[in-house]
């Protein structure tokens, strides 16, 4: 069975902000290290090449769990999850237009705060202007903003059609 794209815990869109599979990449070089120095043949370096494994996967085990924290985004037919802050649709009036690439002025939303716990509009994430119910502005952000943008106006669109045809129905 699958669910409905209205359902309250369909994910509409989702970035994880890290992957768990990167912890692993330190450790397999340092296997493949061991391999070369087992086939070539001479002294093997088992504490030191274990060692680095071991400190590389803890290094990136902090980075992954940091990463799927602060960074990571969901959207849902309700709520906007990006890192640790949670938006209802229902607070959000109107997904603003982009940035003129070509303009010399920036829009007011690029100034805005930015949602989740971190300063601003993470690295290598583009930000997406949002109007809220009480006139404030603040960013959205993703790495793919181009579809987090598409599936939060529709979103918006399905929420807000929804909500005029029940008062209709009263």
């Amino acid at each position: 069975m699958s669910e409905s794209i209205d359902a309250p815990g369909a994910v509409l869109f989702s970035e994880p902000g890290a992957r768990w599979r990167t912890i692993a990449y330190g450790p397999a070089l340092c296997a493949i290290i061991l391999l070369v120095e087992v086939i070539r043949g001479g002294a093997i370096h088992w504490f030191g090449l274990l060692f680095c494994g071991l400190l590389l996967a803890g290094f990136v085990w902090l980075q992954v769990v940091a990463g799927k924290r602060h960074i990571s985004v969901e959207l849902t037919a309700d709520t906007l999850r990006e890192g640790t802050e949670t938006l209802a649709l229902r607070d959000i009036a109107e997904v603003l237009p982009e940035d003129d690439e070509e303009s010399w002025d920036y829009e007011d939303w690029q100034s805005a705060r930015a949602l989740g716990e971190l300063s601003g509009v993470p690295r290598r994430r583009k930000g997406i202007g949002l109007k809220l119910t009480d006139g404030r502005l603040v960013q959205a952000w993703a790495r793919d903003h181009v579809t987090l943008r598409a599936e939060l106006t529709a979103a918006l669109e399905r929420s807000n059609g929804g909500s005029v045809e029940e008062k209709e129905a009263q």
